[in-house]
């Protein structure tokens, strides 16, 4: 857990948004994806102090010493675009871009976050995180991430091939991915949002913390807009698979929101 100094709060708004995973299923809709994204990268750029990034940018994420995977052009250049114009751009590693070391902050001047967060923004107590391997259960998953996480292992990674090490990559990523869109789904259907395992994680924290005002996280692919008290509420971003989901700061309250511009590529 890392505790951040208040960050000085300008005229404008924040925001966050989770979960694109950018290199499934196909080439074809990532790259529409992708595109839709930076729509909305260019739309709030006219009002963002700060665009908070909360994990699972792409599907699969390995940064050899001179080799990054092939594609997401339009994107990187479009966060370098904003960071060179001065709008911090952060990034909270997720479980699918867990092997992302410095490229991202030293070619596009993305900010990295690599464990939770607590910070304050405008007087508002947030806490940021990604959110994998948090609450109760999914006790595979959170073995896995002490192996993908374990410095030796990494190394030893790196001796594949790229082109081996990220077919790979991308291929347990694609299943693991699959299975967890179709029980989020299920999930969304149950209409049960207070029995998530993110949901269930933050009401415990928050006795132990009961001054914190936010909860912003995502992985879970399934917008939730929760109170846990009367002061304190629970937001999981969504994704940009099936929602295009996200959240928006404006200094007061945070709003839950989904790009608009989807309804117009769809129709």
């Amino acid at each position: 857990m890392t505790y951040t100094d208040s960050i000085p709060y300008k005229e404008g708004k924040i925001y966050f948004a989770s979960d694109f995973h950018f290199g499934v299923p196909d080439h074809a809709s990532s790259l529409e994806r992708e595109k839709l994204l930076i729509a909305w990268l260019e739309a709030v750029r006219a009002d963002a102090t700060a665009i908070y990034l909360m994990g699972d940018v792409f599907d699969f994420w390995f940064e050899y010493k001179t080799v990054i995977p092939k594609g997401f052009v339009r994107l990187l250049g479009k966060l370098a675009e904003l960071t060179d114009s001065g709008i911090p751009v952060h990034l909270f590693k997720g479980n699918h871009d867990v092997w992302a070391f410095d490229y991202l902050q030293k070619e596009a001047g993305v900010q990295l976050h690599r464990e939770p967060e607590i910070t304050v923004l405008n007087g508002k107590k947030f806490y940021l995180y990604h959110g994998d391997g948090y609450g109760p259960g999914d006790y595979g998953y959170k073995f896995l991430k002490k192996v993908f996480a374990n410095p030796v292992n990494q190394w030893l990674f790196k001796w594949l091939h790229p082109d081996i090490g990220t077919r790979l990559g991308l291929y347990f990523s694609h299943r693991s991915r699959l299975a967890h869109v179709a029980r989020d789904r299920r999930k969304e259907k149950s209409d049960h949002p207070e029995d998530e395992r993110l949901v269930v994680y933050c009401r415990e924290f928050l006795k132990q913390n009961p001054d914190i005002e936010y909860f912003i996280l995502g992985h879970r692919h399934l917008p939730v807009d929760l109170s846990l008290s009367q002061t304190t509420r629970c937001i999981i971003l969504g994704d940009w698979i099936t929602n295009f989901s996200y959240a928006v700061f404006d200094g007061t309250d945070v709003c839950l929101k989904f790009f608009e511009a989807i309804r117009e590529l769809n129709d």
